[in-house]
């Protein structure tokens, strides 16, 4: 980018995945977010699986070759790590990136974590370690804490963040969704997300945030929707779409069913599938031609009508209805900064009058200043 070139405007309310497609290529991070920093993407959020897709690691590579992109790990898991190196993550990130990163936290999956020997991650956990790093990042010293998370003789950062970064969670679950209108700064909700599952879930985070005490306003919500173009070859489609979301229904079927109020029959049948029966690993990973065009035959079409598919206008149109459900901001899941090109030019054309949002992911409020105070 040369010195002169007047970038576009930044859609601070709309984000991408970073590393979004399988296999994982880490090495294509670093040009993905030099493209959607020009090309005036808001966020790119970071998930985090167990091989060579390290949340801290990507999170500190998109600091360091963006310059106005917000960064958020959606999600990290607190059960993963000692409090205090948690914490540092985050006190490092904030300073890394001038102030643009977010700690996302959620409970990940529960089969995942007895296979690794880790306990389940409750609400209680969440809320203390939220507690627990906002108080180490105010510089205060936590002696014999003996809770949820764990018991920890001293937990100590040895500096105080003038501007530390906001703690959002990443939930579905009514009563995650609940404890983050308490606790959070923000809101990431999930893939696959009906309209009236959004909108409920909308409605129970302001109310949790209400009832606490707090502006509902001040709660940064996120929806996720999978952001498949027609420019894409047919099986990739497939891949994106009914792959994903495949993929979704092996680790924690239970609570995205719920959550849409979809038909357990209708499970059964997907589970019936060879795609299911015959998987060797995370669908959209390793199912071929022929199980991905069987997954969209018995996958019903109303649980991927939500999703922004078609055109780059029609993308752009679907994006811009989940503003009407009363979220904050956008991400759009599944795509890479240039698959989103011509998606983002068509909702330049019908982007209404928007709040004005931070680059930070997790924040609602223009930043005064930021920075590290030792």
């Amino acid at each position: 980018m040369s010195s002169g070139e007047q970038l576009p405007s930044q859609l601070t309310e709309l984000g991408y995945y970073a590393l979004s497609r399988h296999p994982v290529t880490p090495a294509e991070l670093a040009a993905e977010a030099v493209l959607a920093d020009r090309i005036g993407l808001g966020a790119a959020f970071v998930s985090e699986r167990f091989n060579i897709k390290d949340a801290a690691v990507l999170s500190g590579a998109l600091a360091a070759v963006s310059t106005r992109l917000g960064i958020a790990t959606a999600a990290t898991n607190h059960n993963t790590r000692h409090p205090i190196v948690t914490a540092n993550m985050g006190a490092t990130l904030a300073e890394l990136s001038g102030g643009r990163f977010a700690l996302g936290l959620g409970r990940g999956i529960a089969p995942l974590w007895q296979v690794l020997g880790l306990p389940n991650v409750t609400g209680a956990q969440l809320a203390e370690i939220t507690d627990i790093v906002r108080r180490l990042w105010r510089g205060e010293t936590v002696i014999g804490h003996d809770g949820a998370i764990g018991s920890f003789p001293v937990l100590h950062l040895g500096v105080a963040l003038d501007s530390p970064p906001p703690v959002l969670l990443v939930t579905m679950s009514p009563r995650t969704l609940q404890l983050a209108g308490r606790i959070a700064d923000a809101v990431v909700l999930h893939t696959f997300l009906s309209a009236h599952a959004t909108a409920t879930a909308v409605a129970t985070v302001r109310e949790a945030a209400e009832r606490a005490g707090r502006d509902p306003a001040s709660v940064r919500i996120w929806s996720v929707v999978a952001t498949v173009g027609d420019d894409l070859d047919e099986l990739d489609q497939l891949r994106r779409l009914y792959g994903r979301l495949a993929t979704y229904l092996q680790g924690y079927p239970e609570i995205l069913m719920r959550a849409n109020g979809w038909r357990s029959d209708d499970l059964e049948r997907v589970r019936a599938s060879t795609a299911f029966t015959s998987a060797r690993g995370a669908i959209d990973a390793t199912a071929d031609a022929a199980e991905l065009t069987e997954l969209a035959a018995v996958i019903p079409r109303e649980w991927v009508s939500d999703c922004a598919t078609g055109s780059p206008a029609a993308c752009a149109a679907a994006v811009d209805r989940q503003f009407e459900l009363g979220v904050d901001s956008v991400i759009l899941h599944g795509a890479t900064p240039t698959e989103l090109v011509p998606v983002l030019e068509a909702y330049r054309a019908i982007r209404s009058t928007r709040r004005a949002l931070p680059a930070n992911p997790g924040a609602v409020a223009l930043p005064v200043s930021s920075g590290v105070v030792r």
